[in-house]
């Protein structure tokens, strides 16, 4: 869950591609607070790879339905953005009074062609497509036109939008800006830190938590079966096949706890709630079952040194 939490954070800007952003210098790194004017535009000599976004937070509300604060983001229809917005149903806008939402608001009762306020403007705008999991600061976003970007956060004439991102490292070099790279922009995202760090810190408690029992487990397992390997050995059966088998059965009995734990994994996936964000890393799992592999490798390891040295008349109580 904390990995759908961060996804919901930055989920919009992964599908962006986004590698640098261009903002005003005294924005504090963040794309709401930041204003840049069409002058500054005019001078950055954008690409292909490059798209000019405004954004703003809105209170979304449509006629007998709930209110979704939403993240606002204006576009132009000739960058790449906006050209590559991934539509899962309907369109992209074609006026500047439809809009594109996530299927977040699906969840609340919202449908296609469905008219909606956005803060306290007068003006309905028409929802004509959806996107799937676009979202900012754990907030479903709304795409729309630079222009009603600049009606909805109420600016001057001169200003023409947010910040410019980039697919590439760009540096446009323009008084009044700074350039920052992907990370850096995340990193201060409002909240984004303290949320990872605090659900990494539980996430690794919880961890090592779940290793050292696993391997106690094994351990106390493979101790309570020495008299029966002391019989073994008094039957002439040699200590390596011994120390083997217990290793193998250790690592049987791990590898099958994994995969049982892991099937319940997807499968708790299929019945939780839409509204909850569950994500599942390879980044996370792969290290987790390897770490419940090695720590129960351990577990038999350590037993087995015994049943190397066990004396079969000591351990039978002769």
């Amino acid at each position: 869950m904390s990995v759908g939490l961060a996804n919901k954070n930055t989920s919009a800007l992964k599908s962006w591609h986004l590698q640098t952003v261009v903002l005003n210098k005294h924005s504090n790194v963040s794309l709401t607070q930041s204003l840049l004017t069409q002058d500054q535009l005019d001078q950055a000599k954008l690409s292909k790879k490059e798209a000019v976004v405004g954004q703003t937070p809105v209170a979304a509300k449509g006629k007998n339905l709930t209110t979704v604060s939403s993240q606002f983001i204006g576009l132009n229809k000739d960058e790449y953005i906006f050209k590559n917005l991934p539509i899962t149903r309907g369109r992209k806008p074609k006026k500047d009074t439809e809009i594109v939402v996530d299927d977040a608001f699906a969840q609340k009762g919202y449908h296609l062609g469905d008219k909606i306020k956005l803060n306290d403007t007068a003006r309905k705008y028409k929802i004509v497509g959806w996107v799937h999991h676009n979202e900012i600061n754990i907030a479903p976003v709304v795409y729309g036109s630079l222009k009603t970007w600049k009606k909805l956060r109420n600016v001057m004439p001169t200003v023409a939008a947010s910040g410019i991102v980039s697919k590439r490292n760009f540096k446009p070099g323009i008084k009044g800006t700074k350039s920052y790279q992907q990370q850096t922009f995340i990193q201060k995202l409002p909240g984004y830190r303290d949320q990872n760090m605090t659900f990494m810190m539980m996430i690794v408690f919880l961890f090592v938590i779940s290793l050292i029992i696993v391997a106690v487990f094994l351990y106390i397992l493979t101790m309570q079966k020495l008299p029966n390997f002391a019989v073994l050995r008094a039957q002439g059966i040699p200590s390596k096949v011994l120390v083997s088998a217990t290793i193998w059965q250790s690592l049987i009995l791990v590898l099958s706890g994994v995969v049982l734990g892991l099937a319940g994994l997807a499968l708790s996936a299929k019945f939780m709630p839409a509204a909850v964000p569950m994500s599942f890393s390879p980044a996370i799992w792969i290290p987790a079952s390897l770490g419940m592999v090695i720590m129960g490798l351990i577990g038999a390891v350590l037993p087995a040194v015994k049943i190397a040295r066990l004396n079969p008349l000591s351990g039978i109580g002769g």
